[in-house]
């Protein structure tokens, strides 16, 4: 089975879910800053976005980057569904999957620094406003 794209199942969520609050691409693509057809592009999967870029659409729906990294997160699941071998043999249903796995978002403190001591880069610098931390 061919794996599927990143791009592609970021754009098919972002699409579905902007359809889901009957939106337009014009008044999504306003909110986040950025342009109609590039928006169209990242819906259609023909364009890579960068994190600030799927983090603004994100919130112009309505969204953080998280609960888009969540949502994409079902999807893939839902595009590899079946039972996965794992290398030591044992077999791992989708639900089994999805249980294991969490999208946490890091909140910001009063500073703008994240609550965590670090961004896990090796800067020792404090996180960023909107930084997320995946964790499994």
């Amino acid at each position: 089975m061919k794996e599927p794209l990143w791009r592609d199942i970021v754009g098919g969520v972002l699409r579905r879910e902007r359809l889901a609050q009957t939106r337009t691409l014009k008044d999504v693509a306003e909110a986040a800053r950025i342009s109609m057809p590039y928006l169209s592009e990242l819906e259609r999967g023909r364009k890579e976005a960068s994190s600030e870029v799927l983090a603004a659409a994100a919130r112009a729906l309505g969204l953080s980057l998280a609960d888009l990294l969540a949502m994409v997160q079902v999807e893939l699941i839902r595009l590899a569904a079946g039972p996965r071998r794992r290398r030591d043999g044992a077999v791992m249903s989708v639900a089994a999957l999805t249980s294991v796995t969490s999208v946490t978002s890091v909140a910001p403190t009063a500073s703008g620094a994240s609550g965590a001591s670090g961004t896990g880069r090796g800067s020792g610098q404090a996180g960023r406003q909107g930084d997320v931390r995946l964790a499994a």
